[in-house]
């Protein structure tokens, strides 16, 4: 059903009730014959048209005129005009209506897109949102005005167990992190972000290495039933707290520690909370179609919905499995399963070098000591480089040649910023295995790597599934300031979507490309007030050109903004005016469905 009749009289009135029949078909059976009878009352009392008097006008703090609106339904556009008061969506009626409309602020879209601000569930501004830079302005020029962080691990809560992770160069963030103790410890993170100021909104699920280590500390092995009782009982706080569900990073240790098993308890505990369990699974390379049997199992036994981080098969071995993939969810979709994924619309992906490493050797926080034991390190270097078929599921399948190595600082190797991880091995005269190590003892374990592991014909399959939404997992950065190289994705997923998957490759239509962005994500995490242009929503909006819209940040050169995204607003505040940052920080803490006030 389209969500506008014709920008006609009978338009305005029909367009507000055909809108009320635009979730229907997600309803159940009973709550659908319900929502079909209200309905229809309701569009008897618009069918009158012409004699159905007229909306008196109010003051609006912000109108929008002859604006091509892209409600974030998946609905066809529509001209028309949305008047803001406060932070709230306040009217949308049809082009022009709001001509004459008293506003303190006004804009003509002169045909522009309007569309929900985009939702970015991948987000990983920990640090941006809570201690340093909240404006956020990679991520606000792309049009986001939301992000969803905990991928693995989140800054609460914390105990001694946490805080003993932390070294001395970490002293200045544990003062910051060590406000997070107590049973509420997750709650006062994100009144704490709240607090900080933002440009944009921020919510968060629990990390589930954050669970682990606060039970089990850095340690392998399966947590004893005390441990597990504990890890059980910091998912149910979170949960109350406000998070969105679950979170894990299972390539990452400590957090790749925890079995499927420990992930199913932690599931079935925030399940009565209406949660969700998202996950960078265990594999996306050798193991990545059984590691998606493993995230459909937790879900299924832990009666949670779940999520797919960065879907994608890495490795030109692995290519041909993204139909296999698909098709096993499409699968579990049609038998009843509720699962869906995420993705950025770059062939690359984006970690820390010690990805490459095995597991094991960072048990217990001890990953630089083992690569400074000359026995461990041998050890490690061999495993890392075995490309046999029983070998770990590490870099072997990618291979140096495509590893870009960034984020390095010391003055003997921060030359080597952007090389391909083969070339620097070649400069040092080392086999790539010990150059790989080398740089992640210099560098203490903070570099960097991007990954062209992807095949564009599968993003571009991948980007076309209905369930598949888009996160950018990336932190936000400042252009002016920002040196270090970067995933381009932190700057330019969004208009890279809707400027090459839209108008230049047809992958995606405009329509739905909004909703993956917007009413998507949120009703992914129950937000109904927030992802979609309707009277009452948030009015968490952007304004794009869709002619020009673009990215513009490369793997060479990433920090800078992209084309095309025009005025931004947060709960009705401007962040972005005619393409400028303004400074705003209207952002709010967004809790998940399980929040229990205190």
């Amino acid at each position: 059903m389209m969500a506008y009749a014709g920008r006609g009289r009978q338009g305005v009135l029909a367009a507000p009730c055909a809108a009320l029949l635009i979730d229907a078909p997600s309803l159940p059976s009973t709550l659908m014959r319900r929502a079909a009878c209200s309905a229809i009352l309701l569009l008897s009392a618009c069918a009158t048209g012409g004699t159905h008097p007229a909306r008196p006008e109010t003051a609006y703090d912000l109108v929008v005129t002859h604006a091509r609106i892209v409600d974030g339904t998946g609905n066809p556009w529509f001209y028309g005009d949305v008047g803001v008061k406060g932070d709230r969506i306040a009217r949308i009626a049809s082009d022009g209506a709001l001509a004459n409309a008293s506003a303190a602020q006004r804009i003509d879209a002169r045909g522009d897109v309007l569309a929900p601000g985009f939702i970015d569930l991948q987000g990983q501004s920990d640090d941006e949102l809570l201690r340093t830079d909240g404006r956020v302005i990679s991520k606000i020029t792309q049009g986001v005005t939301t992000e969803i962080l905990g991928e693995g691990s989140t800054p609460a809560p914390v105990n001694d167990k946490i805080l003993a992770q932390f070294g001395p160069e970490d002293s200045a963030y544990v003062r910051v992190v060590s406000a997070f103790q107590g049973p509420h410890g997750f709650g006062d993170w994100l009144s704490a972000m709240e607090k900080h100021g933002n440009s944009i909104n921020v919510g968060s699920f629990l990390g589930a290495e954050t669970i682990r280590v606060y039970a089990k500390g850095a340690a392998m092995g399966t947590p004893s039933p005390a441990e597990l009782d504990t890890m059980r009982a910091v998912t149910v706080r979170a949960m109350k707290d406000g998070a969105f569900g679950i979170a894990s990073a299972l390539i990452y240790p400590p957090g790749s520690f925890a079995g499927t098993a420990e992930l199913t308890a932690e599931a079935q505990a925030m399940a009565p909370y209406h949660g969700v369990y998202i996950t960078h699974m265990r594999s996306e390379e050798n193991l990545f179609l059984e590691a998606i049997d493993e995230a459909l199992s937790i879900g299924k036994n832990g009666g949670v919905p779940v999520e797919i981080y960065h879907f994608k098969a890495a490795g030109p071995r692995n290519w041909y499995k993204a139909p296999l993939a698909i098709a096993k969810i499409d699968s579990a979709r049609a038998a009843g399963q509720d699962v869906g994924a995420t993705m950025y619309p770059y062939n690359a992906s984006g970690n820390n070098l010690s990805a490459c490493l095995p597991q094991w050797a960072s048990a217990d926080g001890k990953l630089l000591a083992n690569l400074k034991d000359s026995a461990t390190r041998a050890r490690i270097i061999r495993e890392t480089t075995d490309s046999s078929p029983t070998a770990a599921d590490l870099c072997q399948s990618v291979g140096p040649e495509r590893i870009m190595v960034v984020g390095l600082v010391t003055p003997q190797y921060k030359r080597y910023n952007g090389w391909r991880l083969d070339k620097i091995a070649a400069d040092m005269h080392q086999p790539w295995g010990d150059a790989l190590v080398t740089i992640v003892v210099a560098e203490n374990n903070r570099t960097g790597k991007i990954t062209f592991s992807m095949k564009e014909e599968n993003v571009t399959l991948q980007l076309a599934r209905p369930w598949v939404v888009i996160g950018t997992d990336a932190g936000g950065s400042n252009p002016d300031s920002a040196q270090e190289l970067v995933h381009p994705r932190g700057y330019g997923s969004y208009p890279r979507i809707l400027g090459r998957y839209v108008r230049e490759q047809h992958v995606l239509t405009l329509e739905d490309a909004v909703r993956k962005m917007s009413s998507a994500v949120a009703a992914r995490l129950s937000l109904f007030d927030r992802g979609l242009i309707r009277e009452g929503m948030y009015a968490d909006l952007v304004l794009f050109d869709p002619a020009t819209i673009i990215d513009n940040a490369t793997y060479e050169r990433p920090h800078q903004v992209s084309t095309g995204v025009l005025d931004v607003w947060v709960n009705g505040v401007a962040v972005v005016r005619d393409t400028k940052v303004t400074g705003a920080r209207p952002g709010v803490a967004l809790r998940g469905p399980g929040w229990q006030a205190p």
